[in-house]
């Protein structure tokens, strides 16, 4: 396995309703164990903005059915910011960057853990996730949300739909498409998806309430989650 990881910690199990602070907690005590036991391994979190960011999208949508989608983006974007300044703290012995919210700017990354959170309208926190992982070098992207794994339609809409452990990028785009809309609920988000696929990542997508499966995919062993792409590209 990579030294480096990059997580995209989906809002949804940060602030599924309220914030998470027991799920944190032990996710945070156990990503500690992982660095502690060799300081070589880094850690890129990418937060989500989870049920705020959704509450206030509503709330702009019920006052102005005709709001533009960039003005809709910004509001999740706050929202990331306050989920992933919470997870910085978490790790503020670990990670001497401030709170990441542009990937393309001056990053020192000298500490075990980088913490980043939304950017700028367009796509979802699963882009920045991607820049960075492209900017040092990973090609492992851990995508943690509310699912377990990707399944070949809506499982909520199609009880037809079958989980997939694995599935090519030329598949998964596909089903998901090439465009981004504000709140867009999709496993890996369709932009950062044409960027992975062109830097020949991989992607795990997995259930983050599930912390020991997501410790499994630290550490290399056998998990329970899709893979999208491969993880020999």
């Amino acid at each position: 396995m990579n030294k480096l990881a990059v997580i995209s910690l989906g809002g949804s199990i940060i602030a599924p309703k309220e914030v998470d602070s027991a799920f944190l907690k032990q996710l945070g005590h156990e990503l500690r164990i992982y660095l502690q036991e060799d300081k070589s391994r880094k850690l890129i979190l990418v937060c989500g903005g989870g049920y705020p960011a959704r509450l206030y999208q509503e709330a702009m949508r019920a006052i102005d059915p005709s709001m533009d989608s960039e003005e809709l983006d910004w509001l999740g974007i706050r929202a990331t910011h306050l989920n992933g300044q919470l997870v910085k703290a978490m790790f503020s012995d670990l990670c001497t960057d401030n709170l990441i919210t542009d990937p393309t700017g001056h990053i020192n990354f000298q500490g075990q853990v980088l913490v980043a959170a939304g950017w700028k309208p367009g796509f979802s926190t699963d882009n920045d996730a991607v820049i960075l992982a492209e900017r040092f070098e990973g090609k492992l992207i851990i995508n943690l949300s509310n699912i377990a794994k990707v399944y070949t339609d809506d499982p909520k809409k199609n009880p037809d739909a079958q989980p997939l452990d694995s599935i090519s990028w030329e598949a998964y785009r596909t089903m998901v498409g090439d465009t981004w809309t504000p709140g867009k609920n999709t496993p890996f988000d369709p932009i950062a998806s044409g960027r992975a696929e062109k830097m020949g990542m991989y992607v795990v997508c997995a259930d983050g309430r599930n912390i020991p499966n997501t410790m499994d995919i630290l550490y290399g062993r056998s998990f329970v989650g899709t893979v999208i792409g491969s993880e020999n590209a």
